[in-house]
């Protein structure tokens, strides 16, 4: 069960058609929160569908996280709807690379850091922009990855990527909190989620063997065990706590 930990906050959830996103924008429904489903596939509407259904609150806003014009619409829409801002998760993402880095395709190289870097750089901007006029303080949480902390084979740019997430939180965490935002990261392990299914088929990697290799529990984790820590960490729950980093991965970057 969910206490009402998020009661009447407003929540932005980029990303949140699928996966981690959109069981971290059901979760912080069932607890309270007024939730924008944020993303570029219009499957959001469906998830923005059901948590209504469900008895909660949501709306869905499609979004490009790479373009900043998209994100200050996000923004815009969100206050337009329920009058103000009160937290985000910044989620989108794209399939991580899969090659060496002396092999890596320049194309895919600017897709991923648009969207993984670039994203989160640009909500942030934003959201920034809205809790700073509001007053009144706010939480902000960046999705990173047990890759920021452990880099994987044929990785290299997505690693990077999530390496740069966890430091423009933590710069955004020192510039903001004498405005009382709060700025945090959780990293998730192996999550078994669409995106991870499709990666694991790619490569042709045995789901069960590999799931023994990222966790100690020799299990994946699942989307909404992920939802959970983000949950805390954009209630007031968490109120001394910015510029951190939740690690929500099994102990797999602790072995």
């Amino acid at each position: 069960m969910t206490f009402p930990v998020l009661q009447d906050k407003v929540i932005i959830v980029t990303g949140a058609a699928r996966g981690i996103g959109e069981a971290t924008a059901r979760l912080a429904a069932e607890a309270g929160a007024k939730v924008v489903i944020a993303d570029i596939n219009k499957a959001g509407q469906k998830v923005a569908d059901s948590i209504a259904a469900d008895g909660g609150t949501a709306a869905y806003v499609k979004t490009d996280v790479s373009d900043g014009e998209s994100v200050e619409d996000m923004v815009r829409q969100t206050v337009a709807l329920y009058g103000r801002l009160d937290g985000a998760v910044n989620n989108a993402a794209v399939q991580a690379d899969s090659a060496l880095l002396s092999e890596f395709d320049e194309d895919y190289f600017d897709r991923l850091v648009a969207v993984e870097l670039k994203g989160p750089a640009l909500s942030m901007k934003y959201e920034l922009r809205q809790l700073i006029k509001q007053g009144g303080g706010g939480s902000i949480v960046n999705i990173s990855s047990a890759n920021g902390f452990r880099p994987q084979y044929n990785q290299a740019i997505y690693t990077a990527t999530k390496h740069g997430v966890v430091g423009l939180g933590k710069t955004a965490a020192i510039e903001n909190g004498h405005h009382g935002i709060r700025i945090n990261t959780v990293a998730p392990g192996a999550v078994e989620t669409p995106m991870l299914m499709e990666a694991l088929e790619m490569n042709k990697l045995n789901p069960a063997d590999t799931a023994k290799l990222m966790s100690v529990f020799e299990r994946f984790g699942q989307p909404r065990e992920i939802g959970e820590g983000v949950v805390w960490l954009l209630s007031d729950n968490s109120s001394y706590v910015t510029g951190s980093t939740l690690h929500v991965d099994g102990g797999y970057t602790g072995r």
